[in-house]
């Protein structure tokens, strides 16, 4: 699993899907150390130094770390939010005509 029974993060595990190797793997093995040994109350505030300096190195290698097109992010946000709500819309009006 992620997670050893020390409690030490297991970095050779799948479930990372590799992102503690490359040419990131520093940057990303940091900013999850401090998220996963963060005691702040929200859990990883005080982590955002070693997220950023994560980010800043995958927006150089985008071939590795493809981002999703943030316009393309929104409308797709805004349809499940559509399809959502219509669901809960049809749902409410099953159960008052039953």
């Amino acid at each position: 699993g992620l997670i050893l029974p020390n409690g030490d993060i297991n970095w050779n595990c799948p479930c990372l899907g590799g992102m503690a190797s490359g040419p990131c793997g520093e940057q990303f093995k940091s900013a999850f150390s401090c998220f996963h040994y963060s005691t702040e109350e929200i859990k990883g505030s005080d982590c955002v130094d070693q997220f950023r300096a994560m980010q800043e190195c995958m927006q150089k290698y985008p071939d590795l770390y493809p981002q999703e097109d943030e316009e393309e992010e929104k409308e797709k946000s805004s349809k499940d939010l559509e399809a959502n709500s219509m669901e809960a819309s049809v749902a409410k009006e099953e159960k008052g005509s039953s």
